[in-house]
């Protein structure tokens, strides 16, 4: 199969598609093509563009029927993704954001390390020591999915999802991990807990997370977690 290639996406939007795996070299050029629209339109061109989404392996083109046509907006961002090599200006930033691994708030540490062959104390140190990629949001408002979890640790989905998985909850699943900024279903395992808040409508922007931004875990004790929860905000550091 020829990349990138074209997918409909209703009659306002399509989709460029640039491959058919979760992997950064995929994710970059994603985020170059992103990098190069947003460049041509803040300088007057891209005519009628609404917006872009990335996504793991392709980028969401919107844009209105009423300025442009689906094959002006078309021919434009193939050329551009033809001549985009390089990647974007470094822009993404680095979280450090805590975690409290108790059993009551990580409630599948237990049989995660089983799976692992990981005792407790050697999981925290692995999940800790890994620096995550934020590929994309998605899912629902802040959710951001974040690569790549150490091999030892990609386990496949629960095979029961929870009805109920708390706000905070930090997770993982195959090769991802994932913060739950609200309560929600889930069927990811569930480590520990983080009382940074992961959507804020009231900041701008109202998602922590952004595509590219890199995280690490480090992690607290129960009291430093549960002062931090009447203050989410001072414990989540990015630069």
């Amino acid at each position: 199969m020829e990349f990138p290639r074209i997918l409909d996406v209703g009659d306002t939007a399509f989709s460029v598609e640039f491959g058919d795996a979760i992997d950064r070299a995929t994710n970059a050029r994603v985020m170059n093509l992103r990098h190069a629209i947003q460049l041509a339109h803040r300088a007057g061109a891209m005519v009628g563009l609404v917006e872009v989404i990335p996504t793991f392996r392709s980028l969401l083109v919107s844009y209105d029927p009423l300025v442009t046509s689906r094959r002006v907006m078309q021919t434009g961002i193939l050329a551009m993704a033809a001549e985009c090599s390089q990647a974007p200006a470094a822009t993404a930033r680095i979280w450090r954001l805590p975690v409290c691994y108790d059993d009551d708030l990580g409630p599948d540490m237990d049989a995660v390390c089983r799976a692992a062959g990981l005792s407790r104390t050697e999981l925290i140190a692995l999940h800790g020591a890994t620096e995550y990629f934020v590929y994309m949001l998605g899912f629902m408002p802040g959710f951001a999915y974040m690569g790549d979890i150490p091999e030892r640790l990609r386990l496949p989905r629960r095979s029961t999802p929870r009805i109920k998985v708390p706000a905070g909850s930090v997770a993982i699943a195959g090769s991802l991990g994932a913060v739950y900024p609200w309560d929600s279903p889930g069927g990811w395992h569930l480590l520990g807990r983080t009382p940074v808040a992961f959507f804020d409508p009231a900041r701008q922007p109202p998602s922590l997370l952004a595509p590219g931004d890199h995280v690490r875990f480090h992690a607290v004790e129960r009291a430093e977690y549960e002062a931090a929860c009447r203050d989410p905000a001072r414990l989540a550091e990015g630069d």
